[in-house]
């Protein structure tokens, strides 16, 4: 009796309308519960597949993101050799490894080309020129080495493909919001000398993750059959691109970028140099960036809590179909409609920023999930930086048709008459991906894509399993 009445006080009960009794929720404990929950789901991860995993996954995609404002602020361009590059740490292992030497080499070379930009006062303009080509290059070669692990960690444990590409979006979103918030306040401090300087301190964290990780040795590979092993890789990757359920989901990838019609640099200048506008400063700019940051993050945890496990079909008619309709929102700031909403610049602004990079990322994490279901064995690393080619296919191919239209319109940095038509003309293009959603497979997310055969790996000598790769704490390497 005393326990149930020492139950009965701190589960207290109340009587719904039939009469049941239901337990009643303690608010305090909902609200732990809800701040416990990201630690809880971290813990869960780093269980299933190792915290070293997870802290890699974390280190690199949150440090490529801090790099962002360079693509924005800078124009340095994502390298166009990533296919080239994951070729090379599926096919040809350094030292017997795979993995390790191309993240410890991509670290090593963003911290070289970062020190050569601050260092230097009167640098070369070769040197001035490669360094930033040779930054970018290290950004891809761990791009595309972290994505390599983490599919093959998505076809080990296929239940966590989706936990797992949460984990990259919000690591991304995170060092992206960053690097949005402290790229400004960096530049006023050191000056832009000083800020590629502090760049060689993430980069040397990729030297880290290198180093740490733990993979199994390749033995005696034979360096001479090289040529041969990647004419094999090349014909496995052509083989899995004429798979049906491989070459329609990355046609529909293509399709819903291109489509997309790029008109930022003309949004850009409207909103800080027309006079019609709302005259933002660049700081300002950087502050509108680092709320659409936020709305990122928020997208992912609204993938990772509420549609991750809904069809893929499912999710991307209602993304695309907000994708759409969201655009407009630029046109009700062009004409102003706004203020006569007595709604200010800054604010609705920053509104459209947050929810529109909510909505892509939404969109955007379906993609990641089944990219990483298309990967076969043995190729992870080749079949992501081809995957990633496609994405940056579609985005030229999005801005280049952008960039004709405003030029058609005569929409240029003094002159912004017919950039609301250039709205007009995007919002229906965005619609238009959803006619092509029967490239979509309608299989669980949760569930791999590919036939079986397609995932298993070849046994040999100088040919590396899947694994699940750890990082080696320093006890061990001690």
């Amino acid at each position: 009796m005393m326990e149930e009445r020492e139950d009965s006080e701190t589960k207290p009960l109340h009587q719904d309308a039939g009469g049941s009794h239901v337990r009643r929720i303690n608010p305090k404990k909902g609200i732990l519960e809800m701040m416990l929950r990201p630690i809880q789901w971290l813990r869960m991860l780093s269980e299933e597949l190792h915290w070293s995993f997870v802290l890699g996954v974390v280190i690199v995609y949150g440090i490529i993101s801090t790099w962002y404002y360079m693509k924005d602020e800078q124009k340095v361009q994502p390298s166009q050799a990533q296919p080239l590059w994951g070729l090379l740490t599926d096919v040809v292992p350094i030292l017997g490894y795979r993995r390790r030497p191309y993240l410890i080499f991509a670290g090593f070379l963003g911290v070289i080309s970062m020190l050569i930009l601050s260092l230097h006062k009167n640098l070369h303009l070769g040197f001035a020129l490669l360094s930033p080509v040779a930054g970018s290059a290290g950004i891809a070669i761990a791009d595309v080495a972290i994505g390599a692990c983490v599919t093959q960690h998505a076809i080990s444990h296929t239940y966590l493909a989706g936990d797992m590409q949460s984990l990259c979006g919000m690591s991304s979103s995170i060092g992206a919001l960053l690097g949005f918030s402290l790229s400004g306040f960096f530049v006023h401090l050191v000056g832009a000398k000083g800020v590629f300087g502090l760049l060689a301190i993430p980069a040397s964290l990729v030297v880290l993750v290198g180093i740490l990780l733990r993979e199994s040795q390749v033995r005696n590979f034979a360096y001479r059959r090289v040529k041969e092993k990647i004419v094999d890789a090349s014909k496995v990757m052509w083989t899995t691109l004429k798979c049906r359920d491989v070459w329609r989901p990355c046609l529909y990838i293509y399709l819903s970028l291109a489509l997309g019609l790029h008109i930022h640099e003309g949004m850009f200048y409207w909103y800080t140099d027309a006079k019609e506008g709302p005259s933002f400063s660049q700081e300002v700019v950087g502050s509108i960036f680092s709320v659409g940051a936020v709305g990122s993050l928020f997208g992912v945890l609204l993938y990772q809590n509420f549609l991750k496990n809904h069809p893929f079909r499912d999710i991307l008619f209602w993304a695309q179909l907000l994708h759409g309709v969201s655009g407009l929102l630029d046109l009700v700031l062009v004409l102003r409609i706004n203020l006569k909403l007595g709604m200010p610049d800054y604010f609705f602004v920053v509104v459209d920023e947050a929810v529109s990079r909510m909505i892509g990322r939404i969109k955007w994490m379906p993609f990641l999930v089944l990219s990483s279901k298309l990967f076969p064995s043995g190729i992870e690393g080749t079949f992501f930086a081809l995957i990633m080619s496609i994405d940056q296919i579609g985005l030229l191919s999005s801005a280049w048709s952008g960039g004709l239209v405003l030029h058609m319109l005569n929409v240029t940095r003094t002159q912004f008459d017919n950039l609301w038509i250039a709205i007009v003309i995007r919002s229906p293009l965005r619609l238009i991906p959803i006619g092509f959603l029967f490239l979509m497979p309608r299989s669980d997310p949760n569930l791999s894509i590919l036939p079986s055969e397609m995932l298993r790996t070849k046994r040999g000598n100088d040919v590396l399993e899947p694994e699940n790769i750890e990082m080696a704490t320093l006890v061990n390497s001690i």
